[in-house]
């Protein structure tokens, strides 16, 4: 019974990276939110740290 509980769970998260991995689930919404120069993910609506530096 505790077998076949654990193997259901590891099932279930093995699911739920599959789903995470695919790019129409958010993949859209996280490619927008990365900094057309330097390409970091931002976090927030402030502009991106290397702004301003010269690089």
């Amino acid at each position: 019974m505790l077998a076949k509980i654990v193997l259901l769970f590891l099932a279930f998260i093995a699911v739920l990276g599959m789903l995470g991995k695919l790019h129409w689930i958010g993949g859209r919404r996280l490619t927008q939110s990365k900094c057309r120069q330097c390409g970091r993910y931002r976090i927030g609506k402030g502009p991106c740290s290397c702004e301003g530096r010269n690089g």
